[in-house]
């Protein structure tokens, strides 16, 4: 539970991470347009890497950057001690 929360308070680092599956779609769409692209098992990762980042979204976006952080230290705070 710790190396979750840790990854969500990263996540609030990182800018604007409820644009990051539209910046992994645009990444994917041109690198589908390449030779490495015309992979299925490729493609079904990349998928599935954009459902992730769109459920993660999702899920986050019900809450403020001050609540996720402030839950992440909790959490944090609470397995250091």
């Amino acid at each position: 539970m710790r190396s979750v929360a840790i990854f969500v308070s990263n996540l609030s680092y990182d800018g604007d991470f409820q644009k990051h599956p539209m910046y992994l779609q645009e990444v994917f769409e041109v690198l589908l347009n390449t030779e490495f692209g015309n992979d299925l098992i490729l493609r079904q990762k990349m998928l599935s890497c954009l459902k992730t980042s769109r459920d993660l979204v999702k899920v986050l976006s019900q809450f403020t950057d001050k609540q996720i952080q402030k839950a992440c230290d909790n959490v944090i705070m609470v397995k250091a001690i």
